[in-house]
């Protein structure tokens, strides 16, 4: 039997990828679990908005009535974003629950990676992705972004790891996993928050044309996997390290007592540093998506020509 993941396309998606015009993939969890409303909703906006302003076409993927769906309308992201709904945080191994019960759920970065390879978008947009958890040596906490980046062919912009986690060693993860990590105009890896964590990087490359270039040598001559592309905050909304690690450490604290761990932890944390830096990791946070995706609709435009 053949199988094949089913995938709702929304028009404008599906005439885009019909066409091989640049498209953009875009998560949803950011949406349901990683920024509070209204701006959750106003972010998801703003993000596909600016993907067009840069010549290529947003795909937010999401489950929607237990369908992979890439291309939500403005109700859909409504609902996504509202928080009266209860809204399933969905990886790879949570998408057979989603399917089989016909429900919403919002995708982390390994299952829009995987809707996005399968519906034939190379490029997404995230704001940091998982990786190996502080701790990780003892409770094996290592997030499933980093397996799928090393099998899935698509190209992941993003600030660097969370920097609630241990960036070495999803650094460690990412190079034993084959993945290439390069800088964006940056030398070292950056850190979510800030613009540096300290670890260097083997590769920059200064335009998203020398990323395009790299992406296509990659798959054409048959290496599968993802690639990780390093997008540092811009310098305006860069936040001061000294108050973010305090803050990511009072959190990891404020989690351990209340044995918040799995899924729920990174939710959690976000919110948590969130409210102890008075909103100002959330300026921060719309900034370096929106960064992102700016940056992952020029390499999509460039692969696409």
């Amino acid at each position: 039997m053949t199988k094949s993941l089913r995938i709702n396309l929304s028009p404008d998606v599906k005439t885009a990828l019909d066409n091989k015009q640049p498209v953009v993939a875009l998560e949803s969890t950011i949406i349901s679990h990683g920024l509070p409303y209204p701006e959750n909703l106003e972010t998801a906006l703003e993000l596909e908005q600016t993907i067009r302003d840069k010549g290529a076409v947003p795909a937010t993927i999401a489950v929607i009535n237990g369908i992979a769906t890439a291309g939500l309308t403005e109700k859909e992201l409504a609902i996504l974003s509202s928080p009266d709904e209860d809204i399933l945080k969905l990886s790879r191994r949570d998408l057979p629950y989603a399917f089989s019960k016909k429900c919403h759920g919002a995708t982390t970065v390994a299952s829009t990676m995987l809707i996005a390879a399968a519906a034939g978008i190379s490029v997404f947009a995230t704001g940091g992705i998982g990786g190996v958890h502080r701790g990780a040596d003892k409770d094996f906490d290592i997030s499933a972004d980093l397996m799928e980046l090393a099998q899935t062919d698509v190209a992941v912009v993003c600030a660097g790891p969370k920097a609630i986690l241990d960036i070495p060693g999803t650094m460690e993860y990412l190079e034993t996993q084959s993945v290439p990590v390069l800088g964006y105009q940056c030398d070292t890896m950056p850190a979510f928050w800030t613009r540096s964590s300290g670890e260097p990087l083997d590769f920059r490359l200064d335009t998203a044309q020398e990323i395009a270039d790299l992406c296509k040598s990659k798959w054409c001559q048959g290496l599968s996997g993802g690639v990780l592309i390093a997008n540092p905050v811009p310098e305006a909304y860069e936040f001061d390290a000294i108050v973010i690690n305090k803050a990511i450490e009072d959190a990891l604290a404020h989690a351990d007592v209340q044995g918040i761990t799995g899924k729920k932890i990174t939710p959690f944390l976000l919110d948590y540093i969130r409210q102890i830096t008075d909103g100002g990791s959330l300026k921060t946070n719309k900034a370096l998506v929106l960064n992102n995706a700016a940056l992952a609709a020029e390499i999509a435009v460039a692969i696409a020509a």
